[in-house]
């Protein structure tokens, strides 16, 4: 697939078929609005996950992750 043909799919259509495929194991974190540019203020956010994982298996995943950020902080 070329990274043109993602072109022709919504974020939304995107993140339904990674969470409809049961080989993904994972969270999808998503802006709840749509956005290009530059991060500006306050933005909402939603969790996608499938039937891989219960909400604290993802609860854990998450905690796993932003502890890594916390020990790794990126660089700018």
């Amino acid at each position: 697939m070329q990274s043109s043909d993602l072109d022709f799919y919504t974020t939304q259509e995107l993140i339904d078929e990674l969470v409809r495929r049961q080989t993904f194991l994972g969270v999808v974190v998503h802006s709840e609005a749509e956005w290009r540019g530059e991060w500006a203020g306050e933005r909402m956010f939603k969790v996608r996950l499938n039937s891989n994982l219960d909400a604290y298996q993802a609860s854990r995943l998450l905690g796993a992750v932003a502890e890594y950020m916390d020990l790794n902080p990126a660089e700018e």
